[in-house]
C-alpha cells in the first residue's frame, strides 16, 4: 500500500487521466490548500482594513500593533504571498494528472514540499511577532482589536494548514519515488526511463539487443538461424 494513500508516479494517476472535480476537492493536499487560501485572505484582509490608523501627532499612518510598522508589513506580506501561492498550487494540482513527464511531477512535488515548509515557518513567525506587538499595544482593546485578534488566530491556523500541506507533499514524494515507473510514464516524453532500451521480439522469442545496432549482415544471419 502506498504511504499516505498516494500511488503511481509521485502521487498521480496515469498521465493524461481526466480530473473529477468532486474527487479533486476531497484530496487532502487540496483541502489544505483551500484552507490556506481562506486563512490567508483573513490575515492580510484584517490587517489591511484596520491594522493601520492615522496618528495626528506623527501625521502619518501607523500600525496599531505597538506602532511597529514592520509587524504589519511582514504579516501582510506573508498573507498575500500565501494567498497567491495557494492559488498557484491548486492550479498545479488540477493539471497534475496531465503531466506526462516524471521530472515535471517530481519538481512540482518538491516545490510544494519546500515552499509549504517555509511558509508554515513564516506564518509561525508572523503569529509570534503579532502576538508580542499586540500585547504591548496601548490600544489593543480599542480600534481594530477584533481584526488583529482574528489575524493572529488565523495566522496560527495557517501554520497547521501549510505544515499539513508539507506533510502530504512529503508522503507523495515518498510514494512517487517507489511508483514513478509503475504507470508507464517516461522520464522524458518519448524516451524510455534512464535511457534504457525496452527490447524487441519475434514470434519465437524476445531479444534485448537493439534492432539497429550495426553489424547488419550478422543480424540478418541471426534472424535466419532463428527462423530455421
Amino acid at each position: 500500500m502506498d504511504p499516505g494513500g498516494y500511488g503511481g508516479a509521485f502521487g498521480g494517476s496515469k498521465a493524461g487521466g481526466q480530473q473529477d472535480p468532486l474527487t479533486f476537492l476531497k484530496k487532502p493536499n487540496v483541502v489544505m490548500r483551500l484552507s490556506a487560501l481562506i486563512f490567508a485572505t483573513v490575515v492580510f484582509g484584517s490587517i489591511s482594513s484596520q491594522g493601520w490608523t492615522y496618528d495626528d501627532t506623527l501625521h502619518k499612518d501607523v500600525c496599531i500593533m505597538n506602532n511597529q510598522s514592520a509587524t504589519c508589513h511582514f504579516s501582510t506580506f506573508v498573507g498575500v504571498v500565501g494567498f497567491v501561492a495557494s492559488i498557484a498550487f491548486l492550479v498545479g494540482e488540477w493539471f497534475f494528472e496531465q503531466m506526462s513527464s516524471i521530472k515535471t511531477r517530481k519538481h512540482f512535488v518538491i516545490a510544494d514540499m519546500v515552499f509549504s515548509s517555509l511558509w508554515a515557518f513564516f506564518y509561525l513567525v508572523a503569529c509570534l511577532i503579532m502576538s508580542v506587538a499586540w500585547s504591548k499595544s496601548d490600544e489593543k482593546y480599542d480600534y481594530g482589536s477584533t481584526n488583529i485578534l482574528g489575524a493572529i488566530f488565523f495566522a496560527l491556523l495557517s501554520v497547521f494548514s501549510w505544515g499539513g500541506g508539507a506533510f502530504f507533499a512529503y508522503q507523495r514524494f515518498k510514494a512517487g519515488s517507489d511508483g514513478a515507473f509503475a504507470e508507464g510514464i517516461d522520464d522524458e516524453e518519448g524516451e524510455a526511463p534512464d535511457g534504457a532500451y525496452q527490447g524487441y521480439g519475434t514470434e519465437e522469442g524476445q531479444y534485448s539487443e537493439p534492432p539497429f545496432s550495426g553489424g547488419g549482415q550478422t543480424g540478418m544471419n541471426y534472424q535466419q538461424q532463428v527462423q530455421y
